[in-house]
């Protein structure tokens, strides 16, 4: 009996380490997510971190629902500022890493012709993301309107709902996409080459992308959330970041 007690002790403080947290990320880090897990489980092994993907529009709107997660990646300041604002967030939104535009598609294009590149009769669909749910969207739509293409280009918008879903619609549902720069990165990117398949969108045409994170208030009292916020803000993580093509603070 007292054998059995003291495995069962054991077994019970070894769970007060063996915590599972509860993240939201925007759909653009799905690339260089499972890169960051790793490294923060070089330092916390027994910590499992699981990951729900989304746009930060709808993640948001889930968390103000009661969804349970515990720390909030979002793809710019606006959500997690409002989140803060609204108590609902504990720590004051910082930036984790800044992000770009780039153009891609399944098809050899002209980019020396830059945003006008667009215009052309042969580019009859163009994968947005959202503008209303997603910050790459938003930034897509100021690029054209900035760029003076919007007017002539908007009816061939095909929008997806995220900024992943945008990646899979300018290969195969759309002749060219404007995406996150970040998703080039991943290797099953590899077979889309730069100046033939993608190009970066000019950063004058759009606001710099700030991406924000935050605790929320499920998070607020547990020390995994609480390292795992800590890891994202280290020189580790940055340069993981930096590698998938953001820039970071």
């Amino acid at each position: 009996m007292l054998k059995k007690l003291l495995i069962g002790s054991l077994l019970f403080v070894g769970s007060l380490y063996a915590g599972t947290i509860n993240i939201a990320v925007a759909a653009n880090v799905s690339y260089a997510i499972d890169d960051l897990k790793k490294e923060f489980n070089k330092l916390y092994p027994n910590t499992e971190v699981k990951v729900t993907l989304g746009s930060s529009g709808k993640l948001t709107a889930q968390i103000k629902n009661g969804a349970p997660y515990q720390l909030f990646m979002a793809a710019n300041m606006k959500y997690p500022q409002a989140l803060y604002a609204d108590g609902i967030a504990t720590t004051r939104p910082l930036v984790y890493a800044q992000g770009s535009l780039a153009y891609l598609s399944s098809k050899k294009q002209n980019f020396s012709k830059g945003i006008k590149l667009v215009e052309n009769s042969k580019i009859s669909k163009i994968a947005v993301a959202n503008p209303k749910t997603a910050p790459y969207g938003k930034a897509a739509v100021e690029a054209m309107k900035n760029g003076g293409v919007y007017d002539k280009v908007v009816g061939k918008y095909v929008y997806a709902e995220s900024i992943s879903q945008t990646v899979s619609y300018a290969v195969t549902a759309a002749d060219i996409g404007f995406i996150a720069k970040s998703s080039l990165y991943s290797p099953k990117m590899s077979a889309y080459k730069k100046g033939i398949n993608w190009a970066d969108v000019d950063p004058k045409l759009y606001t710099p992308i700030n991406q924000g994170i935050v605790v929320l208030k499920n998070g607020e009292a547990n020390s995994e959330v609480a390292a795992f916020y800590t890891f994202m803000l280290s020189a580790k993580a940055k340069k993981i970041l930096n590698d998938f093509g953001y820039l970071v603070p």
